[in-house]
Parts: structure tokens; sequence; C-alpha cells
């Protein structure tokens, strides 16, 4: 699955892009599943806005609760949707059958993850003009493990472009400290106060189709899209069974138990 070049790089950089991993089929099949869960959702009255500027959704329980269900979350003008999540890869068939294909377990397989669970996926919309920023962070502050496990695998469903807001990354910067922990109680509880380092950051430029493989402490970000094009894409989290995972997380899952990749 993985070459000795492509593992070295990954181990360099902190993150490794897979061209044309995901096929058009599947591309396709997880953005029409996504519209026709988007229809039949009656936003009501009260809409959970997220944003990573203030984590103010965290006081939410319908956020808290998004980790055994499937939920919608809004851009700040409460219009637009941000996000669905976070157990589409559990609850939905479209995206465990995606979620959980031969191809993606030989992937995991290949990183060196013990026992897999899948934990947390996020259906994300970034739509165009109004898709939010994501300011710079790392996974494993939001999905803690002892030891840290965390592996994140993000596939493009549009072409993503530094006009509509792709990833960014600070290459090698993983091999750093963990900096912060998010918690239940929706505190941001500061670890270590060492500043990101002075890394010239990489865009993350993807083919639809590509997926990229961040690890759980690499520092990244996305821009807001400005742009008339959308940037639809498909976010999975991966933890090792064999690692903690604590009971400070924001995500529990108190009646909907983890699963591997069968």
């Amino acid at each position: 699955m993985l070459s000795a070049s492509q593992r070295a790089a990954y181990a360099r950089d902190g993150f490794l892009m897979l061209e044309d991993f995901v096929p058009e089929a599947e591309c396709d099949a997880l953005k029409a599943r996504a519209t026709e869960l988007v229809q039949g959702f009656d936003p009501g009255p009260v809409r959970t806005v997220f944003s990573t500027a203030d984590q103010a959704h965290a006081r939410d329980a319908y956020f808290r609760e998004s980790g055994q269900a499937i939920r919608f979350f809004f851009e700040d003008d409460a219009r637009t949707l941000n996000k669905i999540g976070h157990a589409l890869h559990d609850l939905d068939p479209v995206f465990d059958r995606v979620s959980r294909a031969p191809r993606m377990k030989a992937l995991v397989e290949a990183l060196d993850v013990a026992r897999p669970l899948l934990l947390q996926s996020m259906y994300l919309f970034k739509q165009p003009l109004v898709g939010g920023e994501v300011d710079w962070h790392q996974d494993a502050t939001f999905l803690h493990t002892d030891p840290i496990s965390v592996v994140g695998l993000w596939i493009a469903l549009d072409d993503a472009t530094t006009d509509n807001g792709c990833l960014v990354a600070l290459p090698g910067a993983h091999r750093g400290p963990l900096r912060r922990c998010f918690t239940r109680d929706g505190a941001m509880r500061a670890l270590d106060d060492t500043p990101w380092p002075d890394i010239e950051p990489v865009a993350l430029e993807a083919r639809r189709g590509t997926l990229i493989v961040l690890d759980g402490l690499l520092p990244h970000a996305s821009a807001a899209n400005r742009s008339p094009h959308p940037r639809h894409a498909y976010s999975l989290h991966i933890i090792d069974a064999d690692a903690r995972y604590t009971d400070d997380n924001w995500l529990q899952r108190p009646s909907l138990p983890l699963r591997g990749f069968t």
C-alpha cells in the first residue's frame, strides 16, 4: 500500500498525499448521500453554529452528543451548512462502505496502527463564498489518547485549491509537542506554550479523489472559501485501541461502541 519513499515522506512531513485514492464513483456517492441527508434535515428554530474561532458550539448538548449521531452544523450566518458529523461512518450505509473499504483498511495497516478504531467522521461543505476558515490546530487536541494515536484521513470530494480553501500545513512540525487539549466541559486546556515553529506553510492542493493522511500532531488549517467553487471533503479519524481514550474527550459514545474495519 505504501512505498518506502512514501513512508519516509510521511515520517518527515507529518502528512502524505495519495492522488486518485478514492474512485470517482465513490466521491459521487458520498456527495449524493450528503445531499439526501440535507434534504431530509429539518433544522428547526435552533441552529448550532460551528466555529473554531471561539468553540462556542462546545456548550451545546446537540454538539456534545453528536459523537454517536448524525447531526448538522452551520456557518456563522446560521443559514449555510458547515458540516455533518460525527458518526456517519457507523450510522449511514454509504459512508460506512466507503470508510471501511479494503483500500482504507490496507492504508491504515500500512501506517502501523496496531488495532485501529474508527472514531469520528465529518462531511465538510466549505460552501462557495461563505465557507469559513479553520484555525491552526492539531487533531490530537480534540481527539486525545494516551499515548497519542489519532490519524486523520481527509478525502477531497472536489478539487481543493488555494482559492477555495484547501488544507495548509507546517511540514515537519508534528515532531513538536501537543499544545492544547479540548475537554468535555468545553474548556481548552493549555499543555505546552511552545509556539508553532517558524516554518513556511505548505498548501495541500488536492485533486478530487486525493486522500491526505494527517499525523495527529501536525499543525494544519484551512482558509475561508471566497471562490465561486465548492470544496466538499470527507474526513475520518482513526485511533489505536491499544491507546487509552481519555474520559475528558469531548466526543463520547456511551451507547455506540467503537468499531474497526470489520
